[in-house]
Parts: C-alpha cells; structure tokens; sequence
C-alpha cells in the first residue's frame, strides 16, 4: 500500500512539473472538489470586487480630509479661478480662496457616501459576458467598463447630491462670492463662472473612480485584499 502511494505521488509531481502555474491552480482546484469556475462564478465574483472597491472608495473619500488632504484626489479650484488666483490674492482675497478650496472639498466629503448605492445600482446591471471580459483586462478594467457604462447616469443622480452638499457647507456662496467680486473689477479679461455643480461634480467622480481602481489592483494582485472565498477563487485562477 505504501509502494502503491508513493508511486503515485511520483506521477502527480511529473504531471505538475511539466505544467505552468495557471495549469498546476486548475488541477489543484479540480482535486480539492472545486473544479472549474463558472460564469456566475466569475459574474459574482467581480461584483463582489468593485462593491468592495467602491465600499471602501466612498467611506474613504467621505471622512474628514477624506479629499482635501488627498492629493490623488483633491479637488482643486475649477480652470478659470485658478488662472487668476494669484490675482485673488494680491487683491485681498486669499483667505476667501482658502476657504472656498476647503469648502469645495468638504461638499464632495459629504456628497461621497451617498454616491455608494448608485454606484453598487450599476455595478449588479454588469453582464455575465462583461464580467469575463473584465477578468481577463487590464488592472483597472473593471473601473473603466465601470466608469465607461455609468458616467453619464452617475452624474445625472450624483449632481443633486453635490448641490446639497456644497449649500451645506457653504461653498457655494463662498465661490461665488469671490467671482461677482472679480468679475465686478473693471476692464478684467477673463471672467470666472460662479456655478460649481458641473465642476465639482466631475471632480468628485474622478476622485471615487481613482480609489475604486486603486482598490481593483490591490484585490487583483495582493491575494490579502480578496475578502471572500468567492473572490479568493475568481482572482486566484488568475495569478
């Protein structure tokens, strides 16, 4: 009997010696009663992954200097102002630009977490032939499908919510009125637009969608960051 198992133990090493690492994963999967993943596998699998990944983005960005002491993040003033802040300054606005900056970065904090069930909404409409695609892509593949699906529905129902929040926390009126003090100094060339909705809306969702591809990398490469057997499985054939 002993013979019998060490025999074939010996042509179990020669099988796996003679394959690579994805084949050698398969087979060990297929002994141990798992066998090969399937597309629900592989759909389910990914989902869990980016709610994870936006999970973990929004409660991020949504704490205090969740954006504002980011710099991947950081939500600076919009075009116009930037081109003539130095001009604030000198004219005895800095500390109005201060304070609008912080202000703009506070309204997207607080905005943040209300992003997370839209975001979660359109992540369950992935298909099962996405998911595949997705898995095979890019180290951020899932977040640019995500992002290239959902943007134009996610700004459509994250606006309202940044509105709120930037009347909140006062930068709307902060903003503008650093812009009707500008725009009112005679023979200024350039004026700056006192709407920031657009703006930091669009800022806001970049932000988010940089954590969750930071957060797709970690779960891809660092076997640690996979929170589920699911996602252990479904990544796991890919390393």
């Amino acid at each position: 009997m002993i013979r019998f198992t060490l025999r074939i133990s010996l042509i179990m090493l020669i099988i796996l010696s003679s394959c690579t690492a994805a084949d050698v994963n398969r087979i060990l999967q297929t002994a141990g009663g798992q066998g090969p993943l399937t597309q629900t596998e592989v759909s389910a699998g990914l989902k869990e992954a980016l709610i994870q990944g936006i999970s973990k983005g929004a409660d991020q960005a949504s704490m205090t200097d969740g954006f504002f002491k980011n710099e991947l993040i950081k939500i600076l003033l919009p075009e116009d102002a930037r081109r003539v802040e130095s001009t604030l300054r000198q004219i005895g606005l800095g500390s109005e630009v201060d304070r609008a900056l912080l202000a703009i970065n506070r309204g997207a904090e607080r905005a943040a977490q209300e992003a997370k069930p839209i975001f979660i909404s359109a992540i369950r409409q992935l298909t099962i032939q996405d998911a595949f695609n997705i898995l095979r892509g890019e180290p951020d593949a899932a977040t640019q499908f995500l992002r290239r699906t959902t943007e134009t529905q996610l700004v459509e129902l994250f606006q309202p919510r940044i509105q709120e929040s930037l009347n909140e926390v006062g930068a709307t009126k902060y903003y503008g009125d650093i812009a009707s003090t500008y725009n009112a100094i005679p023979l200024t060339n350039r004026k700056i637009d006192p709407d920031l909705n657009a703006y930091v809306t669009s800022r806001a969702i970049d932000g988010l969608f940089k954590l969750i591809a930071e957060e797709e990398q970690n779960i891809r490469k660092d076997p640690v960051a996979r929170t589920s057997a699911l996602m252990r499985r479904v990544f796991g054939a890919q390393d």
